[in-house]
């Protein structure tokens, strides 16, 4: 009789044994945190955490109090959303001074920085954050008019033609991804507005930022804390 109860013992032990192991094989290992590229200007940048590090950036490792108080990485707005949204940063490619067109400042050719032509090379996020518009409006680069096809060469030097682009191309270039666009507080009525009815035409959401708190006309600690909490209050809705 202890023989069989020994034996009816270890049976229901070995049972116990297998269904554990099934229930381990069953769950996956770890699942795998979505990616996320930031397209931007110098409010993006951070000195070695842009790709290519040949970019112009604004916030730097080696702290300048009267530039900025933000001299962490971790102040920054983009770092504290990847953080929150619990996401993987797939690459930055942030240039200061950036349009989205390619007319810069002092009617200077800005191609080669500019975000559409800086679009291609995102690597593969599932979500792209693109945070621009801001030096189109500061630096007064032609609007032009809402163009949504075939474009040539000298409409991407007008805004709304660029703009247009941009999405465009990015939904065609990243189809699985899905795209956020950011507009920056107290740009030009012209500027907001047109990225507004270019967002909705392409049924890409656009958060309109406010109240930001800023020094130099970048966001301070206080101000990357307010973009930050916004954009992931309208990530989570």
């Amino acid at each position: 009789m202890k023989q069989i109860i020994k034996s009816s013992v270890i049976v229901i032990a070995l049972w116990g044994i297998v269904g554990v192991l099934q229930l381990c094989a069953s769950k996956p290992v770890g699942e795998a945190r979505p990616t996320v590229s930031v397209l931007g200007d110098s409010y993006s940048t951070f000195e070695g955490f842009i790709t290519p590090d040949s970019m112009e950036t604004w916030y730097f490792a080696r702290p300048d109090l009267r530039r900025t108080d933000v001299v962490k990485v971790g102040q920054t707005w983009w770092h504290q959303v990847v953080r929150r949204m619990g996401w993987k940063l797939e690459r930055n490619n942030s240039w200061s001074g950036a349009t989205i067109c390619y007319s810069g400042y002092n009617d200077e050719d800005y191609k080669p920085r500019s975000f559409i032509t800086r679009l291609d090379d995102l690597g593969s996020p599932d979500v792209i954050l693109v945070f621009g518009g801001t030096n189109d409006s500061w630096a007064n680069s032609p609007i032009g008019e809402f163009k949504y096809e075939g474009w040539r060469r000298a409409d991407l030097y007008t805004f709304r033609p660029a703009m247009a682009y941009l999405l465009d191309h990015l939904i065609e270039r990243y189809p699985t991804a899905d795209i956020v666009f950011i507009a920056n507080s107290e740009l030009k009525d012209e500027i907001t507005g047109s990225m507004k009815t270019i967002c909705d035409h392409y049924k890409v959401p656009m958060i309109q930022l406010h109240d930001i708190e800023k020094q130099n006309g970048h966001p301070n600690i206080k101000g990357m804390q307010q973009i930050a909490d916004q954009l992931v209050s309208f990530l989570k809705k």
